[in-house]
C-alpha cells in the first residue's frame, strides 16, 4: 500500500508529531507499506507571531495538486491542522478522495493560552476539518471520549509506540547535580505548563532539557533549575536515563510520546491526571498522577525501574504501525485521480 501522509509539522522542528510520523513511517516500511510525505518543503513560509521560532508554510493549490498526483498514493492521511492540512483537505474534497485525519494537538487550548480567543471557536473550526474525514485517529481512550462529548465523529484509535533500542537505560549521563534528579523534556513554551513544575519545593535538583521560546524568561524567574538546552539521540537518551523521575506538566498534550520514551530508559513519570498520562500511566506502577504535582513527583521516586522498561518493551512503534495502517484498509482506499509516474524527488525520512 502507498500511502500520502500531509504533515504541517516536519524536520527540523523536534516534537512528538514529527516523532510520531519519523518512527511511523520507518516501521511501516518493514510491514510493507510505503508510506511518503507531504511537507512545508519547498513552499514559501511567514512566521507565526504567537510561535516565536516556527514558521508556517503557505501551499498553492496547483503545487499540491501535483504533488498528490505524483505521489499516486493509495490513501492520504492528514496529521495536522494547518495550512498543508487544509489545502490537500480541499484537494481530496474537490476530486471526491476518502482520507484520513488524526487529532495530535490541542490547538485550541494552546491558541486561547496565547491570545485569549475561547477554545469553543477553534474547536468548531477542527471539527468541521475533520468531519470531512472518514476516519479521525486519536491515540487515547478518555481522548476518543472527550472528543465525541465535543461533537467529533467517526473516531478511530491508533496509539503511539516507542523505539526501545534507541531509548533504554544502559548509557546514563554523568550528571554533576544534587540527586534526586526530577527532569522534563520538550519545547519550552507556555502551553507546557512548566512552571507548575520549576515552582515545586522538591529536593535536589530540577533539570529542563528543550529549547523554546520561554527559556531565557524561565531561567531568569527560576536561576535555581538547570536548563541544559535542546539534546537528540544518544544525548537524549542518556540524560532521560539519568534522571530518577520524567515530570510531565502539560495540561494540554493529546498523548505525551516522550513519557513512553523516559519509561524505555527506565525512568519513572509524574504527571497531572489528565488525557496522556491517564492514558499511559493509569494504575500501572511505573509513575504517579496527581493533582498535586509535588505528591505525584515524590511517590514516583520509588517505582521501580525495571518494572518501567519492561512497560515499554511491550509498546512498539511496530504494533502502533500494523493499527495505523489497518484503519486505512477497512476503509475504501483514496486513488489519485491522474497517477504519475514516480519521480525522484520524494521527501525521504530522516536517519
Amino acid at each position: 500500500m502507498r500511502i500520502l501522509v500531509a504533515t504541517d509539522a516536519w524536520h527540523p522542528q523536534v516534537n512528538g508529531v514529527v516523532r510520531t510520523l519519523t518512527s511511523l513511517a520507518r516501521s511501516s516500511a518493514e510491514l510493507g507499506a510505503d508510506i511518503e510525505f507531504l511537507t512545508p518543503d519547498g513552499f514559501p513560509s511567514i512566521g507565526v507571531p504567537t510561535y516565536p521560532g516556527l514558521r508556517m508554510a503557505l501551499p498553492n493549490r496547483r503545487e499540491i495538486a501535483r504533488r498528490i498526483e505524483q505521489a499516486a498514493p493509495d490513501a492520504i492521511h492528514i496529521a495536522t491542522e494547518g495550512p498543508i492540512g487544509w489545502a490537500v483537505r480541499g484537494y481530496c474534497r474537490r476530486n471526491k478522495l476518502a482520507f484520513t485525519t488524526s487529532y495530535t494537538t490541542r490547538f485550541p487550548e494552546y491558541v486561547s493560552v496565547r491570545t485569549g480567543i475561547p477554545d469553543s471557536v477553534g474547536y468548531a473550526v477542527l471539527r468541521r476539518f475533520h468531519a470531512a474525514a472518514s476516519m479521525t485517529m486519536v491515540a487515547t481512550d478518555s481522548l476518543r471520549q472527550e472528543l465525541s462529548e465535543r461533537g467529533f465523529r467517526k473516531l478511530g484509535f491508533w496509539t503511539r509506540g516507542v523505539d526501545t533500542r534507541l531509548f533504554n537505560p544502559d548509557q546514563p549521563a554523568s550528571l554533576d547535580l544534587p540527586r534526586p534528579i526530577f527532569m522534563t523534556m520538550g519545547r519550552v513554551a507556555v502551553e507546557k505548563n512548566l512552571d507548575a513544575f520549576l515552582s515545586l519545593d522538591l529536593p535536589g535538583s530540577k533539570v529542563v532539557v528543550g529549547d523554546g521560546p520561554q527559556k531565557a524568561a524561565l531561567q531568569q524567574k527560576y536561576p535555581g533549575a538547570v536548563f541544559l538546552g535542546e539534546k537528540k539521540g544518544q544525548d537524549l537518551t542518556s540524560h532521560l536515563a539519568a534522571a530518577d523521575v520524567f515530570v510531565f506538566p502539560s495540561l494540554t498534550d493529546t498523548f505525551g510520546v516522550v513519557q513512553l520514551e523516559a519509561l524505555a530508559c527506565g525512568t519513572p513519570v509524574a504527571a497531572f491526571p489528565v488525557t496522556g498520562p491517564k492514558d499511559v500511566i493509569a494504575d500501572h506502577p511505573i509513575g504517579a498522577i496527581d493533582n498535586d504535582l509535588c505528591s505525584a513527583c515524590l511517590r514516583a521516586l520509588t517505582m521501580s525501574r525495571t518494572t518501567c522498561r519492561n512497560f515499554a518493551l511491550e509498546r512498539s512503534w511496530e504494533n502502533s504501525a500494523r493499527q495505523f495502517i489497518g484503519n486505512l484498509a477497512t476503509l475504501q482506499p483514496s486513488r489519485a485521480p491522474r497517477p504519475a509516474r514516480r519521480v525522484a524527488g520524494r521527501t525521504a525520512v530522516p536517519n
